[in-house]
């Protein structure tokens, strides 16, 4: 609700210092690493496909149409398509926007740090991701634990992820959350299980990556074989203190594997009746001409800043929280 009154900031503005300090501070570590600053648009006619993060559009009329323009969850599709072009190396920092509810780590409109990495794979982007913290917290002792998912799940659940039957996953879930016994999609099972266990076990004393996730939960990954002739995706999230704060691939570059999987989405949107919403098919004949070989992240800057500044929700390091936008 608008209410006139709240016209001062919700963060103090000794963090808004901090929060400039932060942004100088990741731009001036890509630019000793020759990674060029992108700027791509935040609306876009195209969206993206996954069936579990809803987005914010905007209607309007333009030489003569009725068009629908989509908030970008992420630049991904813009930059992606950059490469494609030959970019090189990009990064971008931006306000990106999700129609999810507002709480203590979550807002409607947030800043995102999002790059690539031309070259690299998941490992060696892990590498790079540990060196943005030592430099942001100042702390060269600081050191990554890195766990596989499978491993994650073991260690704090009992249950192999990969072996555990459905009915496993059903039985545990509805002990540890009010859902589960109905539930008979693995994926929501695992996701339910780990955000609501795992996730808060994790990365309680260093940041720690979660790596090689199923590979039915790839997104746009790539998939692999494991040491144990699992199929899982290059993939990884990083953990820090009951914070997920990054969510990194090995770039999947296959085209008419990125159409199946765009059909895929489409199909599950289709059948939980979500509304149905345009896809952003230009990424597909950008991978069409050709994407180079490249690791991609994003990562939550304001998350990132409530760590830095021990705080303990997202409005205390916002100029202006959702209330007072």
């Amino acid at each position: 609700m608008y209410d006139a009154s709240l016209w001062q900031p919700s963060a103090d503005l000794s963090i808004l210092k901090k929060r400039a300090q932060l942004l100088k501070a990741v731009r001036a570590f890509f630019d000793t690493r020759y990674v060029m600053e992108v700027d791509t648009p935040c609306l876009s006619l195209g969206s993206i496909s996954d069936p579990h993060i809803e987005v914010l559009n905007s209607h309007t009329r333009s030489q003569g149409q009725d068009l629908t323009y989509y908030l970008q969850t992420s630049p991904e599709y813009a930059m992606k398509r950059l490469l494609c072009a030959g970019s090189g190396s990009i990064y971008q920092l931006g306000k990106v926007f999700r129609a999810e509810d507002v709480g203590r780590r979550h807002s409607i409109e947030f800043t995102m740090l999002e790059w690539y990495r031309v070259g690299f794979d998941h490992w060696q982007l892990m590498d790079e991701i540990q060196c943005l913290l030592v430099t942001l917290f100042g702390d060269d002792s600081l050191q990554c634990e890195r766990l596989s998912y499978q491993d994650a799940f073991l260690r704090h659940t009992g249950l192999d992820p990969f072996s555990a039957s459905l009915a496993q996953l059903q039985e545990y879930s509805h002990a540890c959350t009010e859902y589960g016994l109905q539930e008979v999609d693995r994926d929501t099972l695992l996701e339910l299980i780990f955000s609501s266990v795992v996730e808060a076990a994790i990365g309680t004393q260093q940041p720690c990556f979660v790596h090689s996730y199923p590979a039915s939960q790839a997104a746009l990954a790539k998939t692999h074989m494991d040491e144990n002739g699992q199929l899982v995706a290059a993939r990884f999230e990083l953990y820090w203190q009951g914070m997920e704060l990054a969510n990194g691939y090995h770039e999947l570059t296959d085209a008419e594997e990125q159409a199946k999987r765009f059909a895929e989405d489409k199909a599950t949107r289709s059948s939980l009746k979500l509304a149905d919403r345009q896809f952003d098919e230009r990424l597909i004949h950008a991978l069409e001409s050709g994407m180079p070989e490249c690791a991609g992240v994003a990562l939550g800057i304001d998350r990132l800043l409530m760590l830095k500044c021990s705080k303990s929700h997202i409005s205390e390091v916002l100029p202006f929280a959702h209330s007072r936008s």
